[in-house]
């Protein structure tokens, strides 16, 4: 079933980040939309952090040029 929010593109990109300042890996894990009421996203990932990816879930508007990380 497609609902209202996938018919849209995504607000937001989501990253799974190793590391830390300009050594780290950022690996693009999914998007996100804004729910109708502003309080909250809806998530959609393509692939689901593993110990071994570790560090943090990052989730940052795409670069308006590319589409790409921030």
């Amino acid at each position: 079933m497609t609902t209202e929010t996938q018919k849209q593109q995504p607000t937001h990109r989501i990253y799974a980040v190793k590391g830390e300042g300009k050594q780290a890996r950022w690996t693009e894990i999914g998007a996100a939309w804004p729910n109708q009421d502003g309080k909250g996203f809806s998530l959609r990932f393509d692939a689901i952090p593993v110990e071994g990816l570790g560090g943090r879930i990052m989730v940052r508007l795409p670069k308006a040029e590319n589409g790409g990380q921030q």
